[in-house]
């Protein structure tokens, strides 16, 4: 099953951060965020990813490009240009990079990478967001409500968006970032089915995710919810960062399972 990252927005929230890099890329502990969420689903038995670029594309781009070199101990004869690498510390990453549009919403994002998925179930998130989730329990708990989509919920303090749902997870109401506290709230971490795409029919460059598609879905008795009480975290500002940055210096990230 294949992985989708969204990873193209401006970080505005983020800017002392931001101006010089994505907001995916910002590390926590010397690795970018990015690179802790692939960690999360490569332990689970998921390493095929697709990443959706946007704002400075060509930093994630190089960034994978690079990253045999990088993550090994090499020889380099300046003389003939011979390579000679020692040493490789990598992971099982596939990784296809996509260049989504720098101004294009997040539906416009995903409707732009369906010919990469074959007509398949798969999961998608945001890129910069982690968590402890059972992604295994996650998709089975997807195929067992039969919906088109699946999203992880989550309570913290209201700064995000809430929904509405009965015993089984069926979601009858989201909104995104209302006012308010404790509610339960988008996480991320979804499972969809390509039936979803029908709700990406229409031009969806400016239509946020969130906004439109899921919405729509949650009015057509689509949507479910899992409930994680573990740990989650948004790294939506410059307090974020530090917090997960303290969390990780200090042996307390609770969403490092691998």
């Amino acid at each position: 099953m294949k992985v989708v990252i969204l990873a193209g927005g401006l970080g505005t929230r983020l800017m002392e951060e931001t101006e010089a890099r994505p907001k995916p890329m910002v590390e926590i502990g010397g690795k970018p965020i990015l690179w802790h969420i692939m960690k999360i689903y490569e332990y689970h038995g998921f390493n095929d990813f697709i990443i959706c670029l946007g704002y400075k594309a060509s930093f994630i781009k190089e960034y994978f490009f690079n990253y045999y070199l990088h993550n090994s101990d090499v020889t380099i004869e300046l003389a003939n240009n011979r390579v000679e690498v020692h040493y490789s510390k990598t992971e099982s990453f596939k990784v296809t990079l996509v260049d989504t549009g720098l101004n294009t919403n997040t539906a416009g994002r995903i409707k732009r990478i369906k010919h990469h998925l074959n007509d398949e179930t798969f999961m998608l998130t945001y890129g910069d967001g982690v968590s402890n989730v059972d992604i295994k329990k996650l998709i089975d708990f997807h195929k067992s409500r039969g919906k088109l989509a699946t999203l992880t919920t989550i309570q913290v303090p209201g700064r995000y968006g809430n929904l509405d749902m009965d015993e089984n997870g069926k979601v009858d109401h989201f909104q995104e970032k209302p006012e308010g506290d404790g509610m339960w709230i988008n996480g991320g971490f979804f499972v969809l089915e390509p039936g979803i795409f029908n709700y990406l029919e229409e031009d969806m460059d400016t239509v946020q995710w969130e906004k439109g598609p899921l919405g729509e879905l949650a009015k057509d008795g689509q949507l479910v919810a899992f409930k994680h009480a573990g740990f989650w975290k948004c790294m939506d500002a410059l307090r974020d960062r530090i917090e997960l940055e303290q969390l990780w210096s200090s042996g307390k990230a609770d969403w490092e399972i691998w």
